[in-house]
């Protein structure tokens, strides 16, 4: 019992600690939970009409999406069947972050976008960076996890009920009792049948969040092996090619675009940013998740494939550990179980954002309880005095 006090005073302080973070995560997540969807839906710009045309090359559309946005560098240009190609911006010095839809098959722009100015990614920043550096916001946020895991595990232990009278009373809420009691209950209960889905966010977020996180994550799923940090391979700058005059970029897209042109898969082309970079190819078979994109790297002089060691790579060449580690997003938003799993962390989320609020009320009750009790013991001393 002792033991158990000792919980209970840690999870009451540790809550104090994090509550207003968790609240915030909670409810950041819950917004962030149908983004893709929302954004489908109201997006209209997204859609195209597919065309018995061809689709205009790489360079096409980089060439009309440049004409939009002077001075900027194209950072990778996509095709997937019934959307507007997106040619994609994107630099940290300075720092910009644009998205221009084009109709791949006129060369049209639909729309130019900024993305600093996009609702869903000012919700992103908060949630990842609560709006500050990321170098100070990221620590502070993922800390808030850490203490969230810790919290859990501890809210078990106090959840868990003392005898099979008490076990009763643990899997289910009291609706028709006082509304403290219900307040209680959801708590005690909804944070019970939560944790066992928030566990999962809290631990991907972590991963996110820390970096010897992640990395010890890896060791252990590859059986103690270090994770390969992401580089983009070389191209070969001393090879001279009189071959032809067409960009390199879309050279490689015409081999790889025909067993794509009936697919769903989305195609992404990325714009080398120097003389030295490589091409990198991504191809994701599925656009509704991101772990089982392919990613190809070829030189941008003689056009052959450019090995990499890092988990970035072929999906066929991708160890347990690697793809463990690509999948980290897609569970941390649900979206690796499709919409069910998107349902599923959107109320794992809420009820997380609740907690610390039920928390504060079932502390405040007993703390005005507590002076009640104190007032009345008094009074007693009074009148027999």
């Amino acid at each position: 019992m002792n033991i158990k006090k000792a919980i209970g005073t840690m999870h009451l302080w540790l809550g104090f600690t994090s509550g207003l973070l968790v609240l915030f995560l909670g409810v950041t997540g819950c917004m962030l939970a149908f983004q893709r969807e929302i954004e489908d839906l109201t997006q209209r710009y997204r859609y195209v009409e597919q065309a018995e045309a061809p689709k205009l090359a790489p360079s096409v559309l980089r060439q009309i999406a440049d004409r939009e946005l002077p001075g900027k560098h194209a950072h990778s240009v996509s095709y997937r069947q019934g959307r507007s190609s997106e040619v994609v911006y994107f630099a940290m010095e300075p720092e910009y972050y644009y998205i221009v839809y084009v109709d791949p098959y006129s060369g049209k722009v639909l729309q130019v976008k900024d993305m600093s100015q996009d609702f869903f990614r000012i919700v992103i920043m908060g949630h990842y960076y609560l709006w500050l550096p990321p170098n100070i916001g990221q620590p502070i946020l993922a800390t808030a996890t850490l203490i969230f895991v810790i919290l859990m595990i501890t809210g078990l232990v106090l959840w868990w009920p003392r005898n099979k009278a008490a076990r009763k009373q643990r899997f289910s809420i009291k609706w028709n009792a006082k509304w403290r009691r219900v307040n209680y209950d959801a708590h005690n209960v909804l944070g019970f049948y939560m944790t066992w889905v928030a566990i999962f966010i809290a631990v991907t977020g972590l991963v996110m969040g820390f970096q010897w996180f992640s990395n010890s994550v890896y060791w252990v799923t590859s059986g103690g092996k270090q994770k390969i940090d992401f580089y983009e391979p070389a191209s070969d700058t001393t090879y001279v090619s009189t071959a032809s005059n067409v960009p390199a970029m879309d050279r490689i897209w015409m081999r790889m675009y025909p067993g794509l042109s009936t697919s769903p898969a989305k195609l992404e082309v990325h714009v080398p940013s120097g003389a030295a970079s490589s091409i990198e190819i991504a191809i994701n078979p599925d656009p509704d998740t991101y772990w089982q994109t392919d990613y190809q790297y070829y030189d941008q002089y003689t056009l052959k494939e450019l090995p990499v060691t890092h988990q970035y790579g072929r999906f066929a060449e991708a160890t347990v550990a690697d793809k463990i580690m690509r999948m980290n997003y897609d569970i941390h938003v649900g979206a690796i179980g499709g919409i069910a799993g998107k349902v599923i962390a959107f109320f794992a989320s809420l009820i997380a954002a609740s907690l610390p609020v039920s928390g504060f009320m079932i502390w405040w009750g007993r703390r005005k309880k507590n002076k009640i009790e104190k007032s009345k013991a008094a009074k007693s001393v009074a009148d027999l005095i």
